[in-house]
């Protein structure tokens, strides 16, 4: 689903800064900004990173202001100097270290989450602030099956599923559905604006074995800043494949995959881990240092050890004495992650345990807009009295609290999103999957649930957000009123050929949200069917009779991965 930009439409001031901030030459800017017209498209190599993709974009946005759905939804970039200096440094001339170093310290980073961390909320999180984005995870064998597409027409870097993967029964219910037309061409694993994601964006790859992660690594690396490695995904898919956390308990093949990355690639390698140990430090510290001198050039921690629910706390004191003692002896550096939902959280887990970025998953769901900074943010603690579980279960009330002046409205935040989706042509599914986890708190920990409000200001439930089938249908219930244009060249319409896109296949069940019990004693305690089925079923035509909007997270049709 496309929506036409017409003359009378307006364009909101947070757009309208939005493009002016990637906006390359001070003549484009002018032009941006003394015009009462429709911009003409601007024609330009979409392969000289030195320009801006084509952006057609109209014009004074001071002439109507926008609807009081959108009053408090500007949002805040990171400033001109340090954002703009940020895409335009070339880290290819640094070593991989220069280069993490310059990504990750002071930084704050929008998780990899899967069916969420796709192009529309990672472009949404770095226009509110996020200084690094990650990918979701994406298995090796999927992303070095695929085909790297440009997508001239959106701005886009895309990698596809081919179209001849699927049998033709599924290939020809693809190219039925009609609120998703582009999903004729494949399923897009990978969608990557190169313009507002330069230098912010790092692929994460789910993998086992050291040369299908070089594979993988080795497809996309021109268009990414670097590689991480999810070393933290208990789920029975990831784990019986020997990915994700199965490679806690694997040293010796952790640190395989990290060292080959680091001796056949330019960029940093990084992993993202958890605790090994609720309350001892040393499993945790002697796994990190493994993989730092396997050449790991920066660690995420997520407060957590395998097993442990989403709604319970984030075990933040062993986390802190980890990363304290780590910073002791390491320079390279470590991530936290882990219930950061006010920049009181994070303002204190940098003070107490000195680390040297932050990262949000769950909190960024809840509200994006957790990335806006205050003018002068203080992190030296004035807590330490407090013991930290006591801390974790405080209402914080003031400037960096739960109702932050510095925090958009939630509806705001979803109409944002939406408008995303739009721009870059988001799957509806996928679509409604995000809106419904911004609404819910069912994964966040209980001690947190109660300062969390979950009212919208028109009203919108999880119930009815359920109902919608299409983009439309969101559209219509969050009262979205502007969408970001398209760009445009003068040969995209030309060749439809050459214009390829494809549509994102995250599906899941709608009962995930509204039974979600019943739904798990149906398809298990981790919410999915088989992976393998799933795959075959798409490949072969099997199970045709059920639809695929009825299959919770099928990923697209890839060899099966033996047992480690």
């Amino acid at each position: 689903m496309r929506f036409p930009i017409s003359d009378a439409d307006v364009i909101p001031e947070c757009i309208l800064i939005y493009y002016h901030h990637h906006l390359s030459s001070s003549n484009q800017r002018r032009e941006l900004e003394c015009g009462t017209k429709r911009i003409k498209a601007i024609q330009l190599d979409m392969e000289d990173s030195d320009h801006e993709p084509p952006v057609d974009v109209l014009q004074d946005a001071s002439s109507s202001a926008p609807p009081s759905s959108l009053q408090n939804s500007m949002p805040s970039l990171p400033s001109s100097s340090s954002s703009s200096s940020t895409s335009n440094i070339d880290l290819s001339i640094m070593s991989p270290q220069d280069a993490a170093n310059h990504l990750f310290k002071n930084s704050e980073i929008l998780a990899p989450m899967v069916r969420a961390s796709t192009t529309p909320l990672r472009t949404l999180a770095l226009s509110h602030g996020a200084s690094l984005v990650y990918t979701e995870e994406l298995v090796d064998r999927s992303i070095s099956a695929s085909e790297r597409i440009v997508n001239t027409e959106l701005g886009t870097i895309d990698y596809r599923v081919p179209k001849h993967t699927y049998s033709l029964k599924v290939q020809k219910r693809m190219a039925a559905d009609k609120d998703n037309p582009d999903s004729e061409n494949g399923a897009i694993l990978l969608r990557i604006d190169p313009i507002v994601e330069r230098n912010k964006l790092i692929y994460q790859i789910g993998t086992g074995e050291s040369n299908l992660a070089l594979e993988a690594a080795t497809k996309v690396i021109s268009d990414v800043n670097g590689i991480d490695i999810n070393m933290g995904c208990p789920k029975k898919f990831s784990v019986s494949g020997g990915m994700g956390s199965a490679l806690l308990s694997d040293t010796k093949r952790a640190c395989d995959i990290i060292s080959t990355l680091r001796r056949n690639l330019s960029k940093p390698v990084s992993a993202k881990i958890r605790l090994l140990d609720p309350e001892d430090p040393r499993p945790t510290i002697d796994f990190v240092k493994a993989l730092i001198s396997s050449g790991a050039n920066a660690i995420t921690i997520h407060g957590r050890i395998v097993g442990d629910e989403s709604h319970t706390m984030a075990r933040w004191t062993t986390l802190v004495e980890v990363v304290r003692q780590l910073k002791q002896t390491e320079s390279v550096p470590i991530i936290v992650n882990g219930d950061l939902y006010t920049r009181a959280d994070i303002l204190e887990i940098k003070s107490r345990s000195l680390c040297d970025g932050v990262m949000l998953a769950r909190p960024a769901l809840y509200n994006v807009s957790l990335f806006r900074k205050g003018e002068a943010e203080e992190t030296t603690s004035t807590t330490d009295e407090i013991p930290l579980p006591q801390f974790q279960s405080t209402d914080h009330s003031g400037y960096y609290g739960y109702n932050s002046p510095l925090l958009h409205s939630r509806t705001s935040v979803v109409q944002e999103y939406l408008a995303h989706c739009i721009r870059y042509r988001a799957h509806s599914k996928n679509a409604k999957y995000v809106v419904c986890e911004m609404m819910n708190s069912r994964r966040a920990p209980t001690n947190r649930v109660p300062y969390l409000n979950m009212q919208y200001e028109s009203g919108q439930t999880i119930a009815t957000v359920c109902k919608c089938r299409s983009l439309d249908d969101l559209v219509k219930v969050w009262d979205v009123k502007y969408t970001i244009p398209f760009p445009k060249t003068t040969t995209q319409a030309k060749n439809a050929e050459t214009t390829t896109t494809g549509i994102d296949l995250h599906n899941y069940d709608d009962r995930y949200f509204l039974d979600h019990d019943k739904f798990l004693s149906e398809r298990g305690k981790d919410g999915v069917v088989d992976t393998t089925a799933a795959s075959n079923m798409a490949s072969n035509g099997e199970g045709d009779e059920k639809k695929l909007e009825d299959v919770c997270d099928v990923p697209p049709p890839v060899l099966k991965r033996p047992k480690l």
